[in-house]
């Protein structure tokens, strides 16, 4: 096959597995700077240029897009789906996860686990945001926050109420989550392949910290999912319509509950944590599933 990675940065450990893995198996691939290709917008000839030249018809695109440039990251791969070129996550798919809260309404529609939630416009609903989450301690996120980044906890009422006026005051737009003290700064990520758990590790936070994200000093190791768990993660990606995602979840005393369902989950701790060889995977999942024009999307839902 012939394959592309939209990437900004090729020698994250992520991208360079995933490299490694499609040339292991025989298959050619390109990696490309995102924010450099440009398209030709035309009636029945989509096109994609990269350096001066037209992108080739690839068989399928492995999308590796950063938060920062959602926008146009969606936008480059919504072309190639239009173009018929297989990709491995979908435009609107990755777009659902990356909002957080529209992920949120989705699994909500479906009876996942989740923590409490509440949003809302405004520093006058402040308290009353808080307390539809059972009051403090909250966990309190910027809707555009990634690794940890834009996540607090607020442990008295005073303090949770200056964090949301605060927030709002800057026309940033959060949500306020019920704090679940029983998961002890850990949580765990079960890595999702074309419909199957191929990996989980249970991650934990530095001492004091709350977040257990690996980017933050976290350490990660593996983990056995229980039945319900590995039913929530299944869901959840089939929810979002995600091929390939990391589900991260806390362990309540209710069952699991999802916090995040991340489009494009990094490859190092989990491969580090568990020793499976996730990169592989995804490669095999390509191989038996890119086939032209199989999209659902093809650029044409929202």
């Amino acid at each position: 096959m012939r394959l592309v990675m939209l990437a900004r940065n090729a020698s994250l450990y992520s991208h360079q597995r995933l490299v490694a893995a499609a040339r292991r198996r025989g298959h050619d691939i390109d990696v490309i700077n995102t924010l450099h290709v440009h398209m030709n917008i035309t009636s029945n000839r989509p096109m994609l240029r990269f350096g001066g030249s037209t992108l080739p018809l690839y068989d399928a695109v492995i999308p590796r897009i950063g938060a920062s440039i959602t926008h146009y990251g969606l936008a480059v791969l919504r072309q190639f789906e239009m173009q018929g070129v297989y990709p491995l996550n979908e435009s609107v798919a990755i777009g659902r996860s990356r909002d957080k809260l529209r992920a949120l309404q989705l699994l909500a529609r479906e009876g996942i686990g989740l923590p409490v939630t509440a949003f809302a416009h405004g520093p006058r609903k402040a308290e009353d945001v808080i307390k539809e989450v059972g009051g403090t301690p909250v966990v309190i996120k910027l809707l555009e926050g990634t690794q940890g980044m834009g996540v607090i906890l607020a442990e008295t009422p005073a303090s949770a109420k200056s964090i949301v006026e605060a927030f709002s005051a800057a026309n940033v737009n959060i949500m306020v989550q019920e704090f679940i003290r029983e998961a002890d700064g850990s949580d765990i990520r079960a890595f999702v392949v074309g419909g199957r758990v191929i990996a989980a590790m249970k991650r934990t936070g530095t001492k004091g910290e709350f977040r257990s994200n690996l980017h933050r000093g976290g350490k990660g190791e593996v983990t056995a999912l229980t039945p319900e768990e590995t039913d929530t993660a299944l869901r959840s990606a089939k929810v979002l319509g995600l091929n390939v995602c990391g589900v991260d979840m806390l362990r309540a005393r209710r069952g699991p509950v999802v916090m995040e369902v991340n489009s494009s989950p990094g490859l190092e701790g989990i491969e580090r944590a568990t020793d499976i060889d996730v990169a592989d995977a995804v490669i095999r999942f390509l191989e038996h599933h890119a086939k032209h024009g199989e999209t659902e999307t093809k650029g044409q839902k929202g």
